[in-house]
C-alpha cells in the first residue's frame, strides 16, 4: 500500500487515514491506497465500520489536476468511489478544512459525514471549466434537491458546515477531536445498522427529491436563461445543468454514463484549456526569480493611503475588508470628508443588501481612520500614495512622505504609467520603493501590477506579493515602462480600436464584436465609464492628438459622469446609447482621413483588436518588462475584463498559430498601421514553430 495512505484498528473501526501534504490531492498514489485500504477494512473481520479521515490542515482538497490532459494513471476517482460506496461496512468521512471537488464527491460516496463547524465543501470545477466528474452532479440533486445544487455546482462556492448541515450534505457536526468524533460516528452508524436490521442508505438511492423535479422541466429552462447571462460564453455551466437534468431522466448508472460524456465534451474543449491554463498561470505569476521563501519579509500590520480620491477611497477598502487598519490621509478636508463619506456609503449599500452583515460593515468602518496630517503616516508599515497621475505631483509629495514615514515602511505608488524610479528618487530609501497599481474599483478588481524598479529591495517586492495575496489579490511583477504591462498594451488595442472607426466602424458597432468574444466591456463603452477627460489632458499635454475623441471631449461629452461620451446615457446614468451626434463626427473624421468608408465586420474587428495586444505583449516580454506571456495573460483576465474561457491575449495567439499570428500583423504593417511593425519574439517564435507556452517553458 502506497504510504500516503496508513490503516489502523481501533477498536472494532477501521481507520483510513491520508497524509499527502500540502492539501491530500486525490492524485495516482492516493487513489491507489484508498482503494487498497477500503477493501482491507471489507475483508477485515475485526472491523464493523470504516473511518475515513485526512491528516494536515484539510481533507482531499479536491483532484490532482497536475494529472490533467495526461494518459489517466489507474484506478480512477470513479472505480475508488464504487468500492467505497457499495461497502457493507459503513463508510464515514470526518471532514475538516476543505472538502473541494474530487473531496467532496469521495465524501458523497461515504455513508455518513462528519463535519468541523469550520470546514467548507464544494464543487469548483466549473471555475477549470469542466463539471464534477466523479458522481458529484448525479450524488449532490439527491441530498439537496436539484436547485440548490444547480447553484452550488454552476457557481461553483464552497458552503460552510452549518449550512451544509442544513442542506443535507453533511450528517452531523464535530464536537471536539475529529478523528475520535469520526471513529464514535462510524462505531454507532455501524451498530444502528446491524440492531435495526437496515441495509446502508447509499445517496445514489435516494431518488425523492429528484422524482419531485422530474416532471418540472421550467426549473433547468430557468437556470439555463440565468447562467446565460451571470455567466455569459461559458460552456461549463450549461453542461452542469444537462447532467443534474439527468438525474431526472435517467437511472444512476446512465446520469453517471451521461456526466463522464459531458465532462469529456469539456476536458476536449478549448474552453477548459484556457481556464485551467489561467488557473495555473495566476500560481506562476507570484513565482519571480531571486525570490524564494527564504527571502526575508517586513511586518505590514497598519497601512495609510494618501490620497481620498475613488482609487484611494476603492485601496482603503481592499485592506480593511481584510482585516488590516488603514489611515486615509488627504490635504482637504472637503476632501476627506467626501471620500470617507463615500466608504461609508459604500458599506451601507452591501448591508442593505444582505451582501455584508451589518456588524461587519461597522467593524470594518471602524478600522478606517481619516486624517488631514500627513504624518499620521509614521504608524504605518506601508503608505500608498494614490494622488492625481502627475509626475512633479507626485514626487513633491513622495519627498514628504519620505520625512513622515517610519523607518522600515515600504512606499508605494499607485501611478499607472508613470516612472517609479523617478518618483523612488525623491526619497532617500529607494530600495523601499516600489509601485502597486491597483485597478478600479480597487476593491473590487482583482489585479494588481507590482512594480518593480531597479533599486526596490527584494524583501520589499517579497513583502508585497504576500500582502497581495492576503488581501485577495492577484499580484503579476512589471517592470518600469510609460503603462507598464496592461495600459501600454491597452494604447496598441485603442490604436486599432479607432483606426476602425476612421476606416468605417461605428463605437457601438466595435463594442458590440469584441463583448460578442467576450469581453466584459468594448473599448469606447469603458472610456466612457473611465471618463474621455482623462485621455484628453494626457494628450494635450503630450501635445497628441486624436480628432474622434477629442472633438467629443470639446463638446463636454466625458462619459457617464456627463451623461454623453461615445454614448448617450438615460436616466439610470449607466445604460449606454447610440447618437447621431458620435456617428456624424465619426463619418466625418473617417472620411477626411481616408476619402472613403467601408463596412467592417465583426470578425475583423475582433481579431485586429486582439492582433495588437498580442504584438505588444511580445515586444513587452523581448524588453523584460514582463516575465512570461501567462503574466500577461493574467494581467488581461484579471485586471481587464478578457474572458478567462480565452486565456487572454498570448494564449488566444498560440491558439491560432503563432505562423498565422505573423502572417496577419505582417498584412497589417504593409497597409500602414504602425502599431503592427512585428515583434521580433513572434518572428523568432513563428520561425522555430513554436508558441508563447515554449517560451515561458524556455524562460523557466
Amino acid at each position: 500500500m502506497p504510504e500516503v495512505v496508513h490503516y489502523a484498528l481501533e477498536g472494532s473501526v477501521a481507520v483510513v487515514s491520508v497524509d499527502n501534504p500540502p492539501v491530500n490531492a486525490l492524485g495516482a498514489a492516493v487513489r491507489a491506497g484508498l482503494k487498497v485500504a477500503i477493501e482491507r477494512a471489507i475483508a477485515d473481520p475485526a472491523a464493523v465500520a470504516i473511518a475515513l479521515i485526512c491528516e494536515g490542515r484539510t481533507f482531499f482538497a479536491g483532484a490532482d489536476i497536475s494529472e490533467f490532459g495526461k494518459p489517466p494513471v489507474p484506478p480512477g476517482l470513479r472505480e475508488v468511489l464504487v468500492v467505497i460506496e457499495d461497502s457493507p461496512k459503513p463508510v464515514i468521512a470526518g471532514i475538516h478544512g476543505t472538502a473541494l471537488g474530487g473531496g467532496l464527491e469521495t465524501a458523497l460516496a461515504c455513508h455518513y459525514r462528519i463535519a468541523v463547524p469550520e470546514a467548507k465543501v464544494g464543487l469548483p470545477e466549473v471555475k477549470l471549466g469542466i463539471l464534477p466528474g466523479a458522481g458529484g452532479t448525479q450524488r449532490l440533486p439527491r441530498l439537496v434537491g436539484v436547485e440548490k445544487a444547480i447553484e452550488m455546482i454552476c457557481s461553483g462556492e464552497p458552503v460552510d458546515a452549518r449550512t451544509a448541515m442544513n442542506m443535507g450534505i453533511v450528517d452531523e457536526l464535530a464536537e471536539g477531536d475529529l478523528r475520535s468524533a469520526t471513529i464514535a460516528a462510524a462505531a454507532r452508524v455501524a451498530s444502528e445498522s446491524q440492531t435495526g436490521g437496515r441495509p446502508l442508505k447509499r445517496v445514489r438511492d435516494r431518488n425523492r427529491l429528484i422524482n419531485e423535479a422530474a416532471g418540472r422541466p421550467e426549473v433547468f429552462q430557468a437556470a439555463r436563461g440565468h447562467y446565460a447571462k451571470v455567466k455569459r460564453g461559458f460552456l461549463a455551466p450549461q453542461h452542469c445543468i444537462s447532467a443534474i437534468q439527468a438525474t431526472t431522466e435517467l437511472s444512476f448508472d446512465a446520469g453517471m454514463a451521461r456526466e463522464r460524456e459531458l465532462f469529456n465534451e469539456l476536458m476536449a474543449s478549448d474552453q477548459s484549456r484556457a481556464q485551467r491554463y489561467a488557473f495555473f498561470a495566476e500560481r506562476q505569476a507570484n513565482k519571480i526569480p531571486g525570490i524564494g521563501r527564504d527571502t526575508p519579509r517586513r511586518k505590514v500590520e497598519r497601512v495609510a493611503v494618501v490620497g481620498a480620491g475613488t482609487m484611494g477611497g476603492g485601496i482603503a477598502m481592499a485592506f480593511i475588508n481584510s482585516g488590516l487598519p488603514v489611515t486615509l490621509v488627504e490635504a482637504d478636508a472637503a476632501a476627506l470628508d467626501r471620500g470617507m463619506a463615500r466608504i461609508r456609503e459604500t458599506y451601507a449599500r452591501s448591508a442593505e443588501r444582505r451582501r455584508l452583515a451589518a456588524t461587519e460593515a461597522e467593524g470594518r468602518i471602524a478600522r478606517l481612520t481619516g486624517s488631514l496630517d500627513l504624518a499620521d503616516i509614521g504608524t504605518a508599515d506601508l503608505v500608498i500614495e494614490a494622488v492625481f497621475e502627475d509626475l512633479a505631483l507626485k514626487r513633491e509629495l513622495f519627498g514628504r512622505i519620505d520625512v513622515a514615514a517610519a523607518e522600515g515602511a515600504i512606499l508605494a505608488t499607485n501611478t499607472s504609467t508613470l516612472d517609479v524610479e523617478a518618483i523612488a528618487a525623491a526619497t532617500v530609501r529607494p530600495e523601499s520603493v516600489l509601485g502597486l497599481h491597483f485597478f478600479s474599483p480597487a476593491n473590487v478588481m482583482r489585479l494588481i501590477e507590482v512594480v518593480r524598479g531597479e533599486k526596490t529591495g527584494a524583501d520589499v517586492l517579497a513583502t508585497c506579493f504576500d500582502l497581495a495575496r492576503r488581501i485577495g489579490k492577484v499580484p503579476v511583477q512589471a517592470r518600469i515602462c510609460d503603462g507598464f504591462i496592461g495600459n501600454r498594451m491597452l494604447r496598441a488595442y485603442f490604436s486599432q480600436a479607432f483606426a476602425l472607426l476612421y476606416e468605417g466602424a461605428l463605437p457601438e458597432e466595435v463594442d458590440r464584436a469584441l463583448t460578442g468574444f467576450g469581453l466584459a466591456m468594448g473599448p469606447f463603452a469603458m472610456s466612457d465609464l473611465a471618463g474621455l477627460d482623462v485621455s484628453w489632458r494626457i494628450r494635450k499635454q503630450r501635445g497628441t492628438s486624436q480628432p474622434i475623441a477629442d472633438r467629443l471631449c470639446e463638446l463636454g461629452r466625458f462619459g457617464q459622469k456627463t451623461g454623453a461620451g461615445y454614448y448617450l446615457y438615460g436616466r439610470d446614468g449607466r445604460t449606454p446609447h447610440p447618437d447621431p451626434v458620435v456617428t456624424r463626427i465619426v463619418e466625418e473624421e473617417g472620411l477626411a482621413r481616408h476619402g472613403r468608408r467601408r463596412k467592417i465586420d465583426a470578425a475583423e474587428i475582433v481579431e485586429r483588436c486582439l492582433l495588437a495586444l498580442v504584438n505588444e505583449g511580445a515586444k513587452l516580454l523581448d524588453e523584460g518588462i514582463a516575465l512570461r506571456a501567462s503574466d500577461i495573460d493574467v494581467v488581461y483576465v484579471c485586471g481587464y475584463g478578457f474572458p478567462v474561457y480565452r486565456g487572454g491575449p498570448m494564449f488566444w495567439a498560440d491558439l491560432t498559430g503563432l505562423g498565422a499570428v505573423l502572417e496577419k500583423i505582417r498584412a497589417l504593417h504593409a497597409a500602414g498601421h504602425e502599431v503592427f511593425a512585428p515583434a521580433p519574439l513572434i518572428e523568432r517564435l513563428a520561425s522555430a514553430g513554436k508558441g508563447f507556452r515554449d517560451n515561458d517553458r524556455a524562460e523557466g
